[in-house]
């Protein structure tokens, strides 16, 4: 019988029944460890598993259940140094920014009491968004000081040391659309356009996922994003402005299917499994 395969997670949403199923189905044995329930010791004693997937939602859950498996001597995927990088929306924009990737212009203010002449000075309309966080949440987009003063007045009430940092980027004129890419150890996978009224695209809000055919340079950048952040599997979520300027304006390490299933040919579940058990092997050898 195989090893078994840990899935770090605590909610079994839609992408996590495909994609355990899809692993079942090539005959790999999982085993579901929920973080908020499993202890973790810290002895150095193995675990008695071929490797780990982690599909956990809480960034910080995220972050020390990978790290606690790794010690455990487990190769994880995504690994905690990914899971790390680009759970921070600033550390990922400046690993992208130091490989001299296109990103939107940003700012960063380590305080809300004190942000307001800087967020001025770089200048309106702009994001501003929490350097950790997902589907857009507390995301806003001041166009005058007036609405900046506010929010920062919103931000220095917010209990949380990480909602303290102020990250803003430039607002960048879309046509009504982002992009978000599927990449699997540097092979793009999947590509669809998140299309909405709204500027946030997410297709956790209002988005509505459409199929992009994309070009060569879009290719381009998507595998050098990839070869930036290390082995793995992302969710790339790209800009792109009216004059077709590309923008790398996150990376995620846990990506979620929202209608990308629906309209893509490719079988993204399928890929995903595949590439899991590639980097897992032992998942499908007896143990």
């Amino acid at each position: 019988m195989p090893t078994p395969l840990a899935v770090l997670a605590s909610r079994i949403r839609l992408e996590e029944k495909l994609i355990l199923s899809a692993l079942e189905k090539r005959g790999a044995v999982v085993e579901v460890i929920d973080s908020r329930r499993q202890p973790f010791r810290l002895d150095g004693r193995e675990l008695p598993y071929a490797g780990a997937l982690s599909r956990e939602i809480s960034h910080t859950r995220n972050v020390y259940g990978t790290r606690l498996l790794e010690h455990a001597g487990l190769t994880v995927v995504n690994s905690y140094d990914i899971i790390s990088l680009c759970g921070d929306k600033l550390l990922t924009a400046l690993a992208l920014q130091d490989a001299r990737l296109p990103v939107p212009r940003a700012m960063v203010s380590l305080s809300p009491e004190h942000a307001v002449d800087g967020l001025a000075e770089f200048g309106f309309p702009m994001v501003i968004k929490p350097v950790i966080g997902s589907w857009g949440r507390l995301a806003s987009r001041p166009k005058d000081r007036e609405a900046a003063e506010t929010l920062m007045e919103h931000r220095a009430a917010l209990a949380s040391p990480q909602y303290q940092v102020v990250y803003a980027q430039e607002y960048i004129d879309k046509p009504g659309r982002d992009i978000k890419a599927y990449v699997m150890g540097g092979e793009v996978v999947g590509v669809i356009y998140k299309v909405s009224d709204e500027w946030r695209t997410n297709t956790a809000r209002t988005g509505r996922a459409e199929r992009c055919d994309p070009s060569d340079e879009l290719v381009k950048l998507l595998v050098a994003v990839a070869d930036v952040i290390g082995e793995g599997v992302f969710g790339i979520d790209v800009l792109e402005d009216r004059d077709g300027r590309f923008y790398v304006n996150e990376v995620n390490h846990t990506p979620e299917f929202h209608g990308a299933v629906e309209v893509l040919d490719t079988d993204l579940v399928g890929a995903y499994a595949d590439y899991v058990l590639r980097r897992l092997p032992s998942a499908l050898s007896a143990g």
